[in-house]
């Protein structure tokens, strides 16, 4: 069991939270990437209207935007798939979906916004897109910090290790199973 420790501000919190969540996950993230989940987890925890988005329409309504509207609008459905597919999988059971939908969905978002740009937060875009999965995977691990939090279900966490290589998902199924497992097919994504 962790030691709750308080740290003077709201933004070293998260931050103290994803740095323990990495070393639980044995997932260690660059500086650009753990500030960019400690800002998303600061930006979107405690919206209630969170769980009403639509992102697949959010994410085609985008496209009817221009310019920075577009991109906001692409940003929130990559923020927001990163945090369902981590911190809220059991959104895509109650939208009938797999969890690997929002990790598609949100590296798609991601992978627009870079091609979109062509300075410097392009290739932020590109490394969020790139390493979504690892992201998935710290915040997989704050919602496991939570003793109350339960694992994902064999059939949740199967398809999302199979389709995209997450780690958590692995842990999940061999915490199971007592087994390793070894992918079907060569289309997992790192």
């Amino acid at each position: 069991m962790s030691t709750l420790v308080l740290e003077p501000t709201s933004t070293a919190q998260w931050h103290a939270l994803v740095c323990e969540a990495e070393t639980v996950s044995r997932t260690q993230l660059d500086e650009e990437l753990e500030s960019h989940l400690v800002f998303l987890l600061m930006r979107f925890l405690g919206r209630a209207d969170l769980a009403n988005s639509v992102l697949g329409m959010n994410y085609l309504r985008s496209f009817e935007e221009v310019g920075r509207v577009r991109e906001e609008k692409l940003r929130e459905v990559g923020d927001q798939c990163l945090l369902y597919s981590g911190f809220y999988p059991k959104q895509a059971q109650r939208k009938s979906v797999q969890i690997s939908y929002f990790v598609d969905l949100g590296r798609a978002a991601y992978t627009h916004l870079a091609q979109a740009r062509m300075n410097a937060v392009a290739t932020l875009y590109q490394h969020l897109a790139d390493d979504f999965v690892r992201m998935m995977d710290v915040l997989a691990a704050i919602r496991k910090l939570d003793p109350q939090s339960q694992p994902l279900e064999p059939l949740e966490a199967f398809p999302l290790w199979e389709a995209t290589g997450s780690t958590q998902a692995f842990n999940d199924l061999r915490r199971v199973t007592g087994s390793t497992l070894i992918a079907a097919h060569s289309q997992v994504k790192h």
